[in-house]
């Protein structure tokens, strides 16, 4: 969750991405030579335009060497599109972002987040994530998508993805959740089947065509499927439960096989893992703490100095706009809007914005006031009838920071189990300026094995207290028995 200065609730920011999709005139996927259509002006234009919003959403552009590498590797592999003959026509950005996701938009616009970089082996599985995300373009894939987009604007294409069980699909619930997901998710998790298979395999030939390893796209997607079942072991929730912003794309692991016999068994190609472990040592792993940090239950922000838990059974995640907070008897987010020094009309402005986002009237019961931990705070809930006849409890409680500055939590429960979330409300407090200054970043530190080291001993300078020999496996694509050799580089994530 990004810092007050560009923290807004994010209210249909779906809809408006919508717009992006489709190039003006005809649509072209690659043709049988593997030759795509150019890039249009018009697709270009529609690209630099969201371009800056989609930074934003995602944490803010990386710059440095690191981001520089990245932008080699994405520019080489887009060449291999022949959507343009020229890298300049391509942008690639390293986005700082702890979510494990890459997209691409119109216009040769290509994005990968900090997290993905580091779930990554070797510079040939970078290129094939960013080759495949460049395949959805060269293919027209968001074009193909426009009108199902377009259908959905008002609930939102985000909404959906933590709704759950427990909701359903409900308007409400898929409103509820816009503001804690990335918005250009709206470029990764509405493809159909059909089209991530074309991207699949247009991927694992441009690996080809740049003489890379084609079998790169097969292992960093069996890396994506083992990072799933592991969030999902993390989180407490079955492997189908685990929130699809956690991965690049839908249902890693039904590709791998399919991916791994397009490029043949046989090894041909290059891999560059030296040159690519070298290159992303240092990276941020994790939340950024200017975003805050998530610890289990607890959530930490140093910059805006607050801190609170969620409940029992709860866990959390962070988003670069909100913290999403997700259980089985309920679902919410902390977030922010804009604040004129009234507490009761901004809980009003939460709920009038809610209801005219989702074309539907919501009426909030009388707006209480309270202080919590010295906080000034206003609350309200209202019921809301579902097209199943059931209805549902949406809270806002509300706290003032300072005279221009408030953030609060929006709630959803089934009727009558608000009340699961009154030990999260009473524990939001400010820290003090030492608890800020101990919040430090995780960081991805490349190490030589040197004799006697093991997967055992190396997950032990893990920093994590809860399965390191389960995360340094996942990490670095080994197995528990795997053999560590004299002189192999492995990543682990340090303080």
């Amino acid at each position: 969750m990004s810092n007050r200065k560009s923290v807004q609730t994010t209210l249909a920011i779906g809809a408006a991405l919508a717009l992006v999709a489709a190039p003006q005139g005809g649509v072209t996927a690659q043709s049988t030579t593997g030759t795509a259509m150019a890039i249009t002006a018009k697709e270009k234009q529609k690209g630099t335009e969201y371009h800056p919003q989609l930074v934003a959403e995602f944490g803010g552009a990386m710059t440095g060497p690191q981001a520089l590498y990245v932008e080699s590797v994405g520019k080489k592999i887009a060449l291999q599109s022949g959507m343009s003959s020229r890298s300049s026509d391509f942008t690639v950005t390293l986005l700082n972002s702890s979510v494990d996701n890459a997209f691409a938009t119109t216009g040769g616009y290509i994005y990968t987040t900090r997290q993905l970089v580091t779930l990554m082996n070797n510079e040939a599985e970078l290129a094939g994530v960013l080759g495949h995300e460049n395949g959805h373009g060269a293919a027209r894939h968001s074009a193909k998508r426009q009108s199902a987009a377009t259908r959905n604007q008002i609930l939102g294409v985000l909404g959906a993805v933590l709704s759950g069980a427990l909701l359903g699909n409900s308007q409400i619930g898929q409103f509820l959740q816009q503001g804690s997901l990335q918005a250009a998710q709206f470029f990764t998790l509405k493809y159909s089947r059909s089209q991530e298979n074309e991207a699949d395999k247009l991927g694992v030939e441009y690996l080809r065509r740049a003489g890379y390893d084609p079998r790169a796209m097969s292992t960093v997607l069996q890396s994506l499927a083992n990072q799933n079942a592991l969030s999902a072991r993390l989180l407490g929730v079955g492997s189908d439960r685990v929130p699809e912003w956690a991965s690049t794309h839908p249902n890693p692991a039904q590709r791998v096989s399919t991916t791994l016999a397009l490029a043949g068994a046989t090894p041909k190609g290059v891999t560059n893992r030296d040159t690519f472990l070298t290159k992303i040592n240092g990276l941020t792993y994790g939340d950024d703490p200017k975003q805050g940090i998530v610890e289990g239950r607890k959530f930490v922000h140093p910059v805006e100095k607050f801190a609170f838990e969620a409940p029992n059974g709860f866990y959390l995640l962070n988003g670069t706009r909100a913290v999403a907070i997700s259980g089985q008897a309920g679902k919410g987010q902390l977030t922010a809007a804009a604040y004129n020094g009234d507490l009761d009309a901004y809980v009003r402005s939460v709920f009038t914005a809610l209801g005219t986002q989702n074309k539907i009237t919501i009426t909030p019961g009388s707006i209480s006031r309270t202080t919590v931990n010295g906080l000034p705070a206003a609350y309200s809930m209202a019921r809301v009838a579902q097209g199943n006849n059931a209805a549902i409890d949406v809270t806002v409680f509300a706290y003032q920071f300072d005279a221009t500055h408030a953030f609060h939590f929006m709630t959803m429960t089934q009727a009558g189990g608000a009340n699961v979330f009154e030990p999260m409300f009473a524990s939001m407090r400010r820290i003090t300026a030492i608890e800020a200054a101990a919040v430090k970043p995780r960081k991805l530190l490349v190490v030589t094995a040197k004799n006697g080291d093991t997967v055992q001993t190396l997950a032990k300078r893990m920093a994590y207290t809860d399965a390191p020999l389960d995360r340094f496996l996942v990490l670095n694509a080994l197995r528990a028995d795997s053999k560590i050799m004299v002189g192999q580089r492995v990543k682990l994530v340090t303080y």
